[in-house]
C-alpha cells in the first residue's frame, strides 16, 4: 500500500464520537441526482474518504474541507494487488487496508463510484467484488457510503462529465493544492470521488438553508 499527502500526527478523534458526528449528518447517498435536500451537514469541517475500486489497484484519498472551506488532502494512494493472486486473498488485502486507513484517518463518511457498465462480464463480477468489500469495510467502521456515477464525479470536479483520466487528475491536484499529480491515477480518481462527495454536500446544506 502506497500513501503520500498525509501528516505525521494528525490529530484523530475518539472513534466514538467521530461516528456520532457522523450520524448527524450523513445519510446513504446516490448521486447528486437522487441527494436528500433534507441532508444537512452539522459540522465546520468534513472528512470523506474516497474509494476507487479496481482489481488490480485500488485507490484511496481523503479530503477535509476545513472551517474556512478550503481543500486539504489528508493523505491518497493506492493498494497495489499482485497479479496471479487469488481473488479471495486480494478481497482480504482490500478490506484490511481500507479498515486501517478508516482507523487511521477518521473519516466521517465514504464515497465510492457508483455501478458502470464494463468492458465485460468478468470485468465487472470482479468490480462488484471489490466494490462490496470497500462497502463493508466502511460499514464495519460505522461509516456510511455515499455513491455517484461517473458523470457526476467529473462533472463536480471538472464541470465537464467526459472528462479523461488526466484532465481529473489535473484539476484534483489544482483543487488540492498539491505540489505534483497524484500518483497512479487511481489516487487522483479517488480524490476526486471524495471532492464530489464534498462539493455535492454543500450544495445539499445550500439548497436546505433556503428552504428553511
Amino acid at each position: 500500500m502506497r500513501d503520500v499527502c498525509g501528516e505525521a500526527g494528525l490529530r484523530a478523534a475518539p472513534p466514538a464520537s467521530r461516528r456520532a458526528k457522523n450520524f448527524e449528518y450523513s445519510r446513504m447517498f446516490s448521486g447528486l441526482e437522487r441527494s436528500d435536500p433534507k441532508i444537512s451537514s452539522t459540522l465546520s469541517s468534513m472528512r470523506v474518504l474516497g474509494i476507487d475500486c479496481g482489481s488490480e489497484y485500488t485507490g484511496f484519498g481523503v479530503v477535509e474541507e476545513t472551517a474556512d472551506r478550503k481543500l486539504v488532502c489528508r493523505v491518497n494512494g493506492a493498494i497495489k494487488l499482485k497479479s496471479g493472486t487469488p481473488m479471495a486473498a486480494k478481497l482480504e488485502k482490500i478490506f484490511a487496508d481500507l479498515t486501517a486507513i478508516i482507523a487511521k484517518y477518521q473519516p466521517e463518511i465514504v464515497a465510492i463510484e457508483d455501478v458502470f457498465y464494463a468492458i465485460n462480464v468478468k470485468s465487472a463480477l470482479k468490480l462488484g467484488q471489490v466494490r462490496g468489500v470497500a462497502m463493508l469495510a466502511a460499514a464495519s467502521s460505522g461509516l456510511q457510503v455515499a455513491e455517484y456515477s461517473p458523470l457526476s464525479i467529473k462533472s463536480a470536479v471538472v464541470g465537464y462529465g467526459r472528462a479523461d483520466k488526466h484532465q481529473v487528475q489535473q484539476m484534483v491536484t489544482r483543487l488540492l493544492g498539491l505540489a505534483s499529480p497524484p500518483q497512479p491515477t487511481d489516487a487522483s480518481d479517488a480524490l476526486a470521488i471524495a471532492i464530489c462527495h464534498i462539493h455535492t454536500a454543500a450544495t445539499t446544506n445550500r439548497y436546505a438553508a433556503v428552504s428553511r
